[in-house]
């Protein structure tokens, strides 16, 4: 099979084989989210509108309630003419009638030195009593910070689970004839540009630590690896050897990354130092690409070509044995790793479309998780809960799924191509 004559669809694969970018038309900053399906078990909440958060620059319960609503386990209920704040006290009876079986309520209050105070109780409404409360002193600019930190708090409370929502996410676009790699909330909303270029961009991927970007610039004509940090916009190169420099994955300390490079000749996977240094060769024959760790960074997964279609291996990390992963159909790619280290999810060719997937890996077993054919590189969010992945919908678009592939939110803009998405660790 000629791994060159694919999809195009498939850009993680052939973007690090033949290092061409196709990203069309202009795209839209802010995202619009729909959120589709029904989940099997929803926790209802009733989350009431802020106490005067109208005179604020955010609507902090509506924040809230859409991120809850994106996670597939808790059903934020409509809130009518509900007048309630973190002080009051609630008539069981008439929160009962409404199904819900917790109740947040709060309020945001501008300082004398113009901060704002967010003040929220979380109640438990079958027991008819309170659960938590929370508190968050935040200047205009991080309201939004502080409506996800307040997500990432009901969340764990109602689930035991850490939450999501302050995390970030990157992504790539096209517009005018330049390429911007943009970074956003793990919602969409409040995106800011990174880089702009009018060479394509590709494969950004977070640091450990969320400080830094590695990414793939066109810039010099060729795939160059650089490192952007994104307190002060600083960039570096990390790996522009001969031939092509592509797919960075980072290392669980975020001291190196491991690159596909053809320096000797076809593509292979190298471990470059952040500190500089010759790089390390780990595979060899073949097509080698796409790296990608296990979260405890003892293991890589890859893509390679060495059964006759391009399939999943993993390895240690320092290279060694390889190991097949995937069995199931005749071409799989794009490997990610959930940060539990329970799950698997890649991109499969089914029938002439490609679609996303997740594998448990403690059993091996695989299900499909979309109905498109046009999926691309999925990644996981903080929590392992949700994925954000690229295909196509109506348009580009970027979506977000649960891993029963239940509910799902189309994070895209009212026009224009949205394309390498990946999650980003949470924020403090």
């Amino acid at each position: 099979m000629n791994l060159f004559n694919s999809s195009a669809r498939c850009l993680g694969w052939l973007l690090s084989l033949v290092f061409f970018s196709v990203l069309s038309t202009s795209a839209w900053a802010q995202f619009r989210v729909e959120v589709t399906g029904v989940g099997l078990t929803q926790l209802p909440i009733l989350v009431t509108p802020f106490k005067a958060e109208a005179q604020s620059p955010q609507k902090l319960s509506s924040i809230v309630q859409a991120n809850l609503s994106r996670t597939g386990q808790i059903k934020p209920l409509p809130t009518g003419n509900w007048v309630l704040d973190e002080m009051s006290r609630p008539d069981w009876t008439s929160v009962r009638a409404t199904s819900a079986e917790a109740l947040l309520a709060g309020s945001v209050t501008r300082l004398a030195d113009g901060r704002f105070d967010v003040r929220a109780r979380l109640w438990d409404v079958v027991k008819g009593q309170e659960k938590a409360d929370f508190r968050d002193t935040v200047g205009a600019a991080d309201l939004r910070l502080s409506a996800h930190r307040l997500s990432d708090w009901v969340y764990q409370q109602l689930t035991g689970t850490p939450g999501l929502f302050t995390s970030r996410i990157t992504y790539v676009t096209k517009s005018g004839g330049r390429y911007s790699l943009w970074v956003a909330d793990s919602d969409g909303e409040g995106a800011r540009s990174a880089i702009n270029s009018p060479e394509p961009i590709i494969s950004p991927s977070w640091s450990p630590s969320g400080s830094h970007l590695a990414y793939v610039s066109f810039e010099n004509r060729k795939p160059v690896v650089y490192v952007h940090e994104l307190a002060t916009g600083q960039r570096r190169e990390i790996a522009n050897f001969k031939g092509s420099n592509s797919a960075p994955a980072w290392s669980a300390d975020g001291r190196s990354i491991v690159a596909t490079l053809s320096r000797d000749g076809g593509s292979q996977l190298w471990r470059v130092s952040l500190q500089g240094g010759e790089p390390q060769r780990l595979t060899s024959g073949s097509i080698n690409t796409e790296p990608a760790f296990s979260p405890d960074g003892q293991t890589l997964y890859f893509v390679s070509d060495r059964g006759g279609n391009p399939q999943i291996y993993k390895m240690p990390a320092s290279g060694g044995a390889v190991e097949r992963v995937t069995f199931n159909g005749t071409y799989n790619i794009s490997p990610a790793l959930s940060p539990d280290g329970r799950w698997m999810a890649y991109v499969s060719r089914t029938g002439a479309g490609f679609k996303l997937h997740v594998m448990d890996l403690a059993s091996g077993q695989t299900s499909a998780l979309t109905d498109t054919n046009a999926d691309e590189r999925p990644s996981f969010a903080p929590n392992s809960r949700l994925l954000v992945y690229a295909t196509q919908q109506g348009g580009e678009a970027l979506m977000t799924t649960t891993l029963d592939g239940r509910i799902k939110a189309r994070l895209s803009g009212q026009v224009g191509d949205l394309r390498e998405p990946h999650w980003g660790p949470s924020r403090p």
